[in-house]
């Protein structure tokens, strides 16, 4: 019975709009494209050591990840988590103290 009203409201609201000759809105224009001085992409420094390979993370010249790849044993990242400069070890797994992605958005 929900069906069948369901159907009928339906076909009676496109017969509504095709005699008010409905017609389709111009689709906006797109967005213009993004101008700022940041760079948007992590600037990646690879570093060979004896013992390990260090990939160093930038953005906008600040240290803010090391990703450090051992010639033994699991790779393994240092991450600055809350801006302070020092850097927390965290590793591949997910343990109870996972990080969200913290995403900035806006700096001044």
């Amino acid at each position: 019975m929900r069906c069948a009203l369901l159907l009928a409201g339906l076909l009676l609201a496109t017969s509504l709009h095709a005699q008010q000759g409905g017609q389709a809105l111009d689709a906006p224009p797109p967005p213009p494209p993004v101008q700022s001085g940041e760079v948007l992409e992590p600037d990646v420094t690879i570093i060979q050591r004896k013992t390990a390979v260090h990939h160093e993370y930038r953005i906008n010249g600040r240290l803010y990840m090391i990703k450090v790849v051992p010639q033994v044993g699991p790779a393994y990242y240092l991450v600055d988590r809350d801006g302070d400069g020092s850097l927390e070890s965290r590793h591949q797994t997910i343990h109870d103290g996972f990080q969200v992605p913290q995403w900035v958005i806006k700096t001044w």
